[in-house]
């Protein structure tokens, strides 16, 4: 059973300025909760226990404070005859831990970064969950994309997150080519007539041990400039592909909603508020 979860969640967000300025991206609301409260509740309900969030450096911290127990709310809650209120207030169950390491966001840059970081600060050397902090897969009644993922993996194989679009919309993103279940490669924004399926990749994984190992190497043995290029993790994905490792693919029926853009927020709010 896999229990351990990544969620990188630093990053100044540029892309929605001027509102990330006060407010992470991950702590944009769609509907009544931040965004990346939908991830952690999808970990959950696979039985994730311990969260290691990758957090800016910048104080304060939202994320660190939503998922703190609010002691003056409490009180006051009690104090007004609202204690059936106290559930709604509490976002985290007794059994779960969130963990924190802060990544300096000026410094490295890109998907492969904070990972490594979690990685070493914690030795974490058991097959673990990989979920961005600002997109979700929505999927009400039906299975998580955790739950997806560790039905694919087995439990101890790397798993990537297929979700399955209309062929015609693929062109805007990374489309999974695969063979037998198994991830042959990712095809970057291909036209509709070449695509080599409707599964594209939403940055949701199960990676193994040894796929972190390659990571850490890949960030810490590499010295892109800030304008040079990326730590893009699937290139280490890739290098373990190509050496013969296994990255089941698992899809999904879920819708992918991504609070990155403002149209993007937008609709994620408009389907999960149900308008």
């Amino acid at each position: 059973m896999i229990t351990k979860a990544i969620i990188p969640v630093a990053g100044w967000g540029t892309r929605r300025l001027p509102i990330t300025k006060v407010v992470e991206k991950s702590m944009l609301p769609v509907g009544n909760r931040p965004l990346v409260d939908y991830s952690v509740q999808d970990l959950i309900k696979a039985g994730v226990k311990d969260i290691y969030m990758v957090v800016s450096n910048v104080e304060p911290c939202q994320v660190r404070a939503f998922y703190q127990d609010n002691l003056a709310l409490n009180r006051y809650l009690v104090d007004r005859g609202k204690a059936d209120k106290l559930e709604k207030a509490k976002t985290l169950p007794d059994d779960v831990r969130i963990h924190y390491v802060a990544q300096d966001p000026s410094a490295k840059y890109g998907t492969a970064v904070p990972i490594a970081m979690a990685v070493e600060e914690f030795k974490i050397d058991e097959p673990v969950l990989v979920f961005m902090g600002d997109d979700f897969i929505w999927n009400p009644g039906g299975e998580s994309a955790a739950e997806a993922l560790v039905k694919a993996s087995g439990g101890n194989t790397a798993a990537i997150l297929g979700v399955e679009i209309d062929k015609k919309n693929v062109e805007k993103y990374g489309v999974l080519s695969e063979k037998d279940g198994n991830l042959v490669g990712v095809v970057e924004k291909p036209k509709p007539e070449e695509a080599p399926s409707n599964l594209i990749n939403v940055s949701k994984y199960i990676m193994t041990p040894e796929l972190l190992r390659r990571i850490v190497k890949y960030v810490n043995e590499n010295d892109f400039g800030p304008k040079d290029q990326e730590y893009m993790v699937t290139d280490p994905i890739d290098e373990f592909i190509r050496e013969g490792g296994v990255m089941k693919v698992a899809p999904t029926t879920g819708e992918y909603l991504d609070g990155g853009s403002v149209e993007g927020w937008l609709h994620a709010n408009q389907v999960v508020c149900g308008e």
